[in-house]
């Protein structure tokens, strides 16, 4: 009854007001798991979701990622907040814009942003005004420290989001081409996918071993050719 509910929810929503909607049909669970797996599992993960919607990946993540509690889902429909907290017992779900993410995160009394490892966004950002899409981004590096990453799906298969997160590392990037309409999802971090871990140090490149001729070698055809 559940997954009807949420359908319903969607279609109404769809119908209001699509453009900040971006699909015709809500996230597969193929999608979902795609994003779960790209998040992965680890006692030290905390995830920020934005955009939960009828809450296709909040379900993934906490099957596969994180507990309740180390789950925050942000969702700007009123509708959908209330299916969400039907649905999900322990999340803390907080109703608002993404442009104001900072803010409304603080005034629900979320203190401990640091912890965040991963922010899972189901925005359709190549749908939103340019302006919108600058504020959204910036908020998420406001959040975004070194180890943190951004997971990140679009439906613009060829161009991926490379371009609307200019300042980050693409860590990675792959299709999901069961669900409607197919997806591509990708992993954003500050820093490269090569950045030596914390202390470590880069080795310096070897050098090259020096060319030794053996007694008795004869050289032949030594000299360059043009």
């Amino acid at each position: 009854m559940t997954w009807f509910k949420a359908l319903a929810v969607f279609g109404q929503e769809l119908i209001t007001d699509p453009r900040p909607i971006g699909a015709a049909c809500p996230s597969s669970p193929r999608l979902a798991r795609r994003v779960a797996r790209m998040v992965g599992n680890s006692p030290e993960h905390y995830v920020l979701e934005i955009g939960a919607g009828t809450g296709s990946i909040t379900s993934a993540l906490l099957k596969h990622c994180v507990p309740p509690e180390r789950l925050i889902a942000l969702e700007r429909s009123a509708s959908m907040v209330r299916l969400l907290q039907q649905r999900f017992q322990g999340v803390r779900i907080i109703e608002g814009d993404a442009c104001e993410l900072t803010s409304l995160l603080a005034r629900s009394g979320v203190s401990d942003l640091g912890r965040i490892t991963h922010i899972v966004s189901s925005l359709p950002l190549r749908s939103l005004q340019p302006d919108q899409v600058q504020l959204i981004t910036g908020e998420f590096l406001k959040l975004m420290k070194q180890r943190t990453q951004l997971i990140q799906y679009t439906y613009n298969l060829r161009h991926g989001s490379r371009e609307l997160f200019d300042r980050l590392y693409q860590r990675s990037s792959s299709v999901v081409w069961l669900n409607l309409p197919p997806a591509r999802v990708e992993a954003f971090s500050t820093v490269p996918a090569t950045e030596p871990r914390s202390g470590s140090r880069k080795r310096p490149p070897a050098k090259p071993a020096p060319f030794v001729l053996t007694g008795g070698t004869k050289v032949v055809n030594a000299s360059p050719r043009h």
